[in-house]
């Protein structure tokens, strides 16, 4: 494919890095040119210097015949006149563009062909407050991705020594859980990934992803791990635009508080805010956190936009008694360094957005896509079409696909129906299937199994 980027920050380079990898011809569009001749000499791209939303910039990037344009610079204006300029004068097929301010995303109609024409917003705070939601609703996870809807879950855990599992091979969670199906799509030991297998034995230690259906999610989780209790009292640093979502879909379940260093933000965050308190001062005052009593709280979350804030309070809310604390870390060198040690989980908000944009670029009936393991490998939801002659998945087998190696299926959706991926399930049209493919280099062999031969049309 021909897409053009338009902003070289983290999202836009990350994303440039995801594409090249694939073969697609990347152009990126920026105004500042020492970044783009950075990603220049690491990857295979074109660059053009310029304001990303000119007429003459996007022509000579190739937006007349570009198949899609990717409009994901700091400010949401240029984004939106980019998509309008390549839609007025280019024709141009596809057109997403990220979009943060609530203002702009609350107006309905606002984004249409005969209005503004994008056809993909991407909000990345929405994506990140959905992201730590389901952390907070699912104590002891790492990650949980949701597919079909909602109605199948895959969760990353840590498995601890001592847990039921530890020293069992996969076989052991069958016959230990006849009432619960649920496939193990993953292991990650020291980092390298394992290929699960029956006889594979799972360790103190490993990462482990499993998909299942959303009502079986916490049985499986206290077979790996001990269960944390529920979350209750939540504490959250910084009360911009991630923080006040969070705490307005938490507080009528929990019990919420929300540092805020801005004495005006804390005016506006005390008028909307129903019943979280809303604290006035910085997440890393001693004697604050201190006074709020933070050895009672169940989770810390630090998501101010100053990685080193985030990273200071967090390490001194768990010394001084959170029982978890939860990190947004811009930086994506940071997140591995930080993550495991004092900081329970590092969340990098360029990785959960990436996911968003993945899945409008992935060929193939895709409808969703998950980053994980910061980019390495991906969780993909695919909808098989066509015949048995059209197509190479539909009445097979799941046993009898050719997947590309190091593919997993981890479940089919089937109407409302969850079905684990066993290797006699045959596949149906109009089924959704969850994969996960650790090898990234893999994914256009992926997306090749659900294109549909020309004898379907």
């Amino acid at each position: 494919m021909k897409i053009i980027i338009l902003g070289a920050g983290q999202v836009g380079g990350t994303l440039a890095e995801h594409l090249a990898r694939e073969e697609n011809d990347i152009t990126v569009v920026d105004t500042d040119g020492e970044r783009l001749r950075e990603l220049h000499t690491r990857l295979d791209i074109r660059t053009v210097v310029g304001p990303a939303s000119y007429p003459v910039v996007l022509r000579q990037a190739g937006c007349e015949d570009a198949d899609m344009l990717i409009a994901v610079t700091s400010q949401d204006e240029v984004n939106m006149i980019a998509c309008q300029v390549a839609h007025t004068l280019f024709r141009t097929p596809t057109k997403i563009a990220r979009v943060r301010a609530t203002a702009y995303l609350t107006r309905k109609g606002l984004f249409a062909h005969e209005a503004v024409p994008i056809d993909v917003l991407i909000s990345p705070e929405q994506v990140v407050t959905d992201h730590i939601r389901r952390l907070i609703e699912h104590p002891g996870a790492l990650q949980v991705l949701e597919f079909a809807g909602g109605l199948v879950q895959l969760v990353a855990v840590k498995a601890y020594y001592g847990g039921p599992l530890v020293g069992q091979d996969l076989g052991f969670l069958r016959r230990h859980m006849p009432s619960v199906d649920t496939r193990v799509a993953a292991i990650y030991r020291r980092n390298r990934p394992i290929i699960p297998r029956g006889d594979t034995v799972i360790e103190a230690d490993d990462e482990v992803f499993f998909i299942a259906a959303r009502r079986d999610i916490r049985a499986v989780m206290s077979e790996l791990r001990r269960v944390d209790r529920d979350f209750r009292r939540v504490m959250i640093a910084g009360g911009g635009n991630i923080g006040e979502r969070l705490a307005e879909h938490l507080e009528h379940s929990h019990q919420v508080k929300i540092i805020e260093h801005g004495l005006e933000r804390c005016t506006v965050l005390s008028e909307r805010l129903n019943r979280t308190v809303v604290l006035h001062g910085s997440a890393t005052n001693k004697r604050l956190l201190e006074e709020e009593n933070i050895e009672d709280c169940d989770i810390f979350c630090a998501l101010t936009n100053d990685d080193e804030v985030n990273i200071m309070s967090s390490m001194l809310a768990k010394r001084m008694g959170a029982k978890k604390v939860l990190t947004l870390i811009n930086n994506a060198a940071y997140v591995d360094l930080v993550q495991g040690g004092e900081i329970d989980i590092a969340i990098s908000p360029q990785q959960a957005t990436i996911g968003s944009l993945l899945t409008h670029v992935r060929r193939g009936d895709i409808v969703n896509v998950h980053s994980l393991r910061r980019g390495a490998a991906e969780a993909i939801e695919a909808i098989a079409h066509g015949d048995t002659q059209s197509s190479k998945v539909v009445g097979r087998a799941i046993g009898e696909i050719d997947l590309p190696r190091g593919t997993t299926i981890g479940a089919i959706v089937r109407g409302k129906e969850v079905l684990i991926a066993h290797d006699d399930v045959v596949v149906a049209s109009g089924d959704h299937l969850i994969l996960f493919v650790i090898d990234k280099r893999r994914i256009r062999e992926v997306e090749r199994l659900f294109q549909v031969g020309l004898t379907f049309f």
